[in-house]
């Protein structure tokens, strides 16, 4: 169960495309249905050399930022009905081990039929994007201190992420359960892994590794996102899509219809709660061009350039 470098051949992005599919697609067709793991769809040659260009200005800022380590996400379908833009979320590091600003993430693999802990490229991470001709890539950057060089030692001890690695995917996994997982939550309980005082790894805490992370997240204040617009038959549809599970979901959520989930933008609010001087860098692009963002307004979602927005061309 090591973690795998490279691309993701019989792997599927489980937060982007299933947390999309579970809410977008859902809604609309009927819900997710057992061939997911074949729905792979080609890019053309100028998709292709759209995303290995928007990749690559984003490795540009992240290097010329001259930090180490960010927590980057990427968007997946239309989600902006349930208030969401990024559904994916990664670490990446400057010194990883499979090359600069490499990813480290949960994936779900197809073939295996699990979730697995998986390495890539800055180019495979942004190529991940659902819709090839319009996306939004993010990347907070955390200042150099302890904390970030507590979370970099971390994230790379690969038998301590391993550790925290759920045994079965669920892409609205509740985030106090230690029943399923998605990526998402892997990503805000390595940030506990690393960040927890070492007395609370005592052997008064916990010794369950998931369990314990997730004592310290409700213990520090953070606050997973709370979905808005389901309605019931959606909810109602979860109980039977593959990859989807509503047990560890409370009832009053589920009465509601707002379940709360692990999400790239409940990740990062937590993160610059705790790191007020965490720097932001926004990418969105469609077929001509490419709006480069630094800060933590939002772009908006034409992808339309604003007063010190940087414009790259990309047709």
């Amino acid at each position: 169960m090591a973690a795998r470098p490279g691309g993701p051949s019989a792997l599927r992005s489980a937060c982007a495309a299933l947390l999309a599919l579970a809410l977008g697609a859902a809604a609309q067709a009927g819900g997710l249905s057992a061939d997911y793991c074949d729905r792979a769809q080609p890019l053309t040659a100028a998709q292709q050399d759209r995303l290995l260009r928007v990749a690559e200005l984003l490795r540009t800022e992240l290097q010329a930022s001259g930090l180490a380590l960010a927590l980057v996400a990427r968007s997946g379908l239309d989600l902006v009905r349930f208030g969401l833009r990024h559904s994916h979320a990664g670490i990446s590091l400057r010194d990883a081990p499979a090359g600069a600003w490499a990813v480290r993430q949960l994936y779900y693999a197809c073939d295996e039929q699990r979730p697995r802990l998986f390495d890539q490229g800055l180019a495979g991470f942004v190529s991940g994007v659902h819709d090839a001709g319009t996306g939004f890539v993010s990347a907070l950057l955390l200042p150099e201190g302890p904390q970030a060089q507590a979370l970099a030692s971390t994230v790379l001890d690969t038998p301590r992420m391993l550790g925290l690695l759920g045994g079965r995917y669920n892409a609205i996994a509740h985030p106090w359960g230690t029943r399923s997982q998605n990526c998402n939550q892997w990503v805000v309980e390595a940030l506990a892994e690393a960040w927890a005082p070492p007395a609370e790894a005592s052997q008064a805490a916990p010794p369950d590794p998931r369990t314990r992370a997730q004592h310290w997240l409700q213990a520090a204040g953070y606050q997973p996102q709370r979905v808005q617009g389901l309605t019931p038959g959606l909810v109602f549809l979860a109980g039977f899509m593959p990859l989807l599970g509503l047990q560890e979901h409370p009832q009053d959520e589920l009465m509601a219809l707002q379940l709360q989930v692990s999400v790239p933008a409940s990740i990062e609010a937590f993160v610059r709660q705790r790191l007020p001087g965490a720097q932001a860098v926004q990418l969105c692009f469609n077929a001509s061009q490419a709006v480069l963002r630094h800060g933590h307004l939002p772009l908006p979602a034409d992808c339309h350039a604003q007063a010190g927005d940087r414009v790259l061309p990309l047709n």
